[in-house]
């Protein structure tokens, strides 16, 4: 068994109501993009929002200004093709397949197919100590943030009870 130095942050998704993992050091960067995003007034904004973790789906190549999408024009986020679709952002179920040791993984979640999303892990919540208490064990800091976790899935994009 070998030993991480790694912060992880875990929490209970809840569109899919299951614990997911993901790297500390940039989930809050990457959370912080999803939130500029939804928070841009216009698709000018929305354009110009910086991401360095993700790719931003309100980008020119994905809708062009001459389309009806000028720069003055009301920016919606729900109404972005690559959300609407469950596309943007990644979906957070998949993060554990890269941060979690593959023995973990194995023992400790079930991996779903997905017809367009590709394959995550499900990793069930009544887990959750066992799997921290041994991730702790093997030298990772575990953080729990429910929120943060949900922000990077997307979940409540654009709805006013997020």
């Amino acid at each position: 068994m070998t030993t991480q130095h790694q912060h992880l942050v875990y929490g209970h998704a809840t569109a899919h109501d299951c614990l997911v993992f993901a790297d500390a050091g940039t989930a809050t960067e990457e959370a912080a993009e999803i939130q500029a995003l939804a928070d841009a007034r216009t698709w000018g904004e929305a354009r110009q929002v910086r991401m360095t973790h993700l790719w931003n789906p309100a980008g020119r190549e994905y809708h062009d200004p001459k389309d009806g999408y000028a720069d003055d024009m009301p920016f919606d986020i729900t109404e972005v093709g690559a959300v609407a679709d469950g596309n943007w952002p990644p979906m957070v179920t998949k993060r554990a397949f890269t941060v979690l040791p593959q023995d973990l993984q194995d023992r400790c979640g079930k991996r779903q197919v997905t017809v367009h999303d590709g394959d995550y892990l499900e990793i069930p919540v009544a887990g959750e100590g066992g799997l921290v208490a041994e991730l702790r064990e093997r030298g990772y800091e575990v953080t729990r943030d429910d929120a943060l976790i949900n922000q990077l899935g997307g979940f409540r994009l654009g709805s006013p009870a997020a």
